[in-house]
């Protein structure tokens, strides 16, 4: 793990509001406002937040499933912030995604083997080898090759994410994005996959970006976590200093709310008071500061950047400026 691989650079994704009766722009939903930060090769970024904090939505742009307002995504050294058509269908192969649902993103009416094989059919291989490939990979994810033959619904939600990884795996990638890969599963199941990713992470050299609302998920597969609110990283840091050292109110009281082992002791339990404000009319200054139990002036007023307090830790709050 010593170059970037993957570089997010100030990105942004407004989404404009609409209203009256020729649908005149009359505002935006900042769903991500300004978010950036680098993932190593062989590394896991964990991304984690409240729903709606604009997490998923980072995935999808990274993906190149949305386009950005702003910002830029480098994936080894090429931009492809603005890539379309032929150039971003060569670069495919380098990049691919996990879904949250595992029935959903799979195609009722094809057998797994096609499924798993499509990529490598679209990009020109041999019938013979996407054969093999997918042999290779049904095995390699903990099913058998016999199960090419089988559709989705014959399968358990559990084995249903293990296909979707393996398809994921067909292009060798060298960049994953799960987007809440194992919310949908039981808790059992979930450690299963979770051990699968983790496993394929070091046989094959992958990268992840692993977003999740679930906090105990991302510090099991994480090297790095950063933290979302309101469509802003508000601390980015390794697993060991966001979990024992948190700085950010807004952290902190993410953590509190979340089960500890007993072995990692009993945090005090921090109530936030309010909603989270809509993204559509977020508060000037700190975008957290109306539900801050710390909350300064300047918060009201000066937005605080993401700087590094310590070495690789950083975050974005007034009270470490």
């Amino acid at each position: 793990m010593t170059e970037n691989l993957l570089e997010v650079r100030d990105l942004k994704k407004h989404f404009p509001i609409t209203a009256g009766v020729f649908r005149h722009t009359a505002g935006y939903v900042k769903a991500v406002d300004g978010v950036s930060f680098q993932l190593k090769q062989g590394e896991t970024l964990g991304i984690v937040g409240e729903s709606g904090c604009g997490k998923s939505t980072l995935g999808r742009m990274v993906m190149r499933v949305l386009d950005t307002t702003s910002g830029t995504i480098t994936l080894e050294g090429q931009d492809i912030t603005h890539l379309s058509g032929t150039s971003l269908r060569r670069i495919r192969p380098k990049f691919q995604m996990v879904f949250q649902d595992p029935y959903a993103s799979l195609n009722p009416k094809i057998a797994v083997g096609d499924i798993i094989a499509e990529p490598l059919v679209v990009n020109g291989h041999s019938s013979k080898t996407a054969t093999e490939r997918v042999v290779e990979l049904l095995e390699t994810v903990g099913l058998r090759a016999d199960d090419r033959r089988r559709y989705p619904h014959e399968f358990s939600g559990g084995q249903r994410q293990r296909i979707g990884i393996a398809r994921a795996l067909t292009l060798q990638p060298k960049l994953i994005i799960a987007d809440e890969a194992v919310s949908a599963l039981d808790v059992s199941i979930q450690a299963q996959i979770l051990n699968l990713m983790v496993d394929l992470r070091k046989q094959f050299n992958l990268s992840y970006m692993f977003i999740s609302h679930n906090l105990a998920v991302v510090r099991h597969i994480s090297d790095r976590v950063a933290v979302m609110y309101l469509g802003q990283l508000v601390e980015v840091a390794s697993k060991r200093e966001i979990y024992e050292n948190p700085l950010h109110p807004y952290t902190q009281a993410l953590l509190s709310a979340a089960p500890e082992p007993k072995r990692h002791g009993r945090r005090e339990r921090i109530v936030l008071q309010g909603d989270v404000p809509s993204p559509a009319k977020p508060p000037l200054g700190c975008p957290f500061h109306t539900r801050c139990p710390q909350v300064l002036d300047i918060c009201k007023t000066e937005a605080p950047r993401l700087r590094q307090v310590i070495s690789g830790h950083l975050t974005a709050c007034h009270l470490h400026a």
